[in-house]
């Protein structure tokens, strides 16, 4: 796939991400079956979990990947040798697989979490970006925290991962502090300061803790970025994701304004919305945009009323 087309690669992460949320723990067969549909209703990426989390995250994401056909089997890692190892050996059954490195950028998580200097994180991302494609042809970095991080830094960063063999560069609004307007500036910023920046597919993964997942997603669409972190429903920790099926159905709507395309099949999008509702738990609020109750219909009441009082 080109990374220059207007098709854009939907990386699904409701088993990993959207687990996250507090409360939506699903069992391993459940993911098994989720996963399945998400594959035939065209997801492109799956991420399937986080290997090295426990041995039932473990076997999750080995057994989606033994099942796997035309579906991307990605596993989350963090840049620690053997984390990537561990993500490798559930992962690499499925025809196509990543491996997915995620480690912080901005100097608040490298002081305070990381406690590693900016040097110390450059050498990181070397060692494990090379380690990991001595493992896996398909390798994506997550920059965490990237909307916060001094822009800079995070040029150099990216282009190191690039450097190293990172083949997708994820910029997360891992906090969901960015608006549009401001993701959209950088996403055009790395396009324009990172020499190699087009050896690599920019990706988004927006949560939603000031309720601009989705746009903020659209905006870094439109800025180049050519794959869409998301879950079904929205859902994920604290506030949660970009909904994948608000994007899918913006970009299907709106093509005079958002002139891109994706591999969803979007009758099945009522169904995985039910789905995961059903296994987590969790209702979908009845004014939910594309999936809600009462998404397509409204009440007579007021119109009623005024016939009565004419």
């Amino acid at each position: 796939m080109s990374i220059e087309s207007n098709r854009i690669i939907i990386f699904d992460t409701t088993l990993r991400d959207g687990e996250q949320a507090p409360g939506a723990t699903m069992s391993i067969e459940e993911k098994i079956h989720l996963a399945g549909y998400l594959e035939a209703m065209g997801v492109d990426v799956i991420e399937a979990g986080f290997p090295i989390a426990s041995d039932g995250d473990f076997q999750a994401v080995t057994e989606i990947a033994k099942l796997a056909k035309t579906a991307t089997i990605s596993g989350l890692s963090r840049a620690v040798r053997g984390d990537i190892k561990c993500c490798y050996d559930a992962i690499r059954h499925a025809p196509n697989h990543r491996i997915h490195i995620v480690i912080a950028v901005s100097d608040l998580h490298m002081k305070y979490k990381l406690q590693i200097t900016r040097e110390d994180l450059i050498a990181r991302i070397k060692d494990t970006v090379s380690y990991a494609r001595t493992l896996a042809d398909d390798v994506e970095w997550s920059a965490e925290d990237a909307t916060r991080a001094d822009p800079d830094f995070l040029c150099e960063c990216i282009e190191t991962a690039i450097e190293a063999g990172a083949s997708t560069v994820n910029i997360p609004d891992t906090v969901g502090y960015t608006v549009p307007q401001e993701y959209f500036a950088l996403i055009q910023m790395l396009k324009q300061r990172v020499p190699n920046i087009d050896q690599a597919v920019i990706s988004t993964h927006c949560h939603n803790d000031l309720g601009m997942a989705v746009a903020n997603s659209l905006a870094a669409i439109q800025g180049g970025a050519r794959q869409v972190e998301c879950t079904i429903n929205g859902l994920g920790e604290r506030a949660g994701n970009a909904a994948l099926e608000e994007i899918v159905m913006a970009l299907r709507a709106r093509p005079d304004q958002l002139p891109y395309t994706t591999g969803i099949k979007s009758e099945m999008l009522l169904r995985a919305s039910r789905m995961v509702s059903n296994v987590t738990g969790f209702p979908v609020q009845v004014n939910k945009a594309i999936v809600g109750k009462n998404a397509f219909h409204h009440d007579y009441f007021f119109f009623k009323a005024r016939e009565r009082t004419a």
